[in-house]
């Protein structure tokens, strides 16, 4: 891997786990919103990084360059699911969201269960903000050598 491409996989990751803080956020703000539904970030790597996809790609490339395949590696978004549980039912006959019993849903959002994902996506975020800084020192001290 060069160096740049560490950089190029810390900027997807910078911008997936800032997405994920997003979606945490809207969560929390949501936590009171009749009817509303807890969104889950479906994340997934952008190569096939596990032991067997790497065997795979060394069986297709080393013989034939003789070199280690580079893997670019990375995580990626793919979208949101819905969180499939219900939110508890509370009798309320005058609310514009009621149903024709006098019902409305409330909302599904755990506030501690966003907190945690919260928490573990701002530690995502922030070992990807430390790669690249690490990368730079790199990238620097490689220089003040050449120099």
């Amino acid at each position: 891997m060069t160096l740049l491409g560490s950089f190029t996989i810390s900027e997807k990751a910078i911008g997936v786990h800032g997405k994920r803080m997003d979606i945490c956020a809207k969560n929390i703000a949501n936590i009171d919103t009749p009817n509303y539904i807890r969104k889950i970030p479906v994340l997934n790597a952008t190569d096939n990084v596990s032991f067997a996809g790497l065997l795979t790609t060394m069986k297709d490339d080393l013989f034939s360059s003789a070199t280690v395949p580079f893997v670019s590696g990375g995580v990626a978004m793919s979208g949101m699911v819905e969180d499939p549980t219900l939110g508890d039912k509370m009798y309320l006959p005058g609310h514009p969201d009621a149903d024709g019993y006098g019902y409305v849903r409330t909302s599904n959002v755990n506030a501690m269960v966003e907190f945690a994902d919260a928490a573990m996506a701002q530690r995502a975020y922030e070992a990807s903000l430390g790669v690249m800084k690490i990368t730079k020192e790199m990238i620097d001290n490689a220089l003040q050598l050449g120099s």
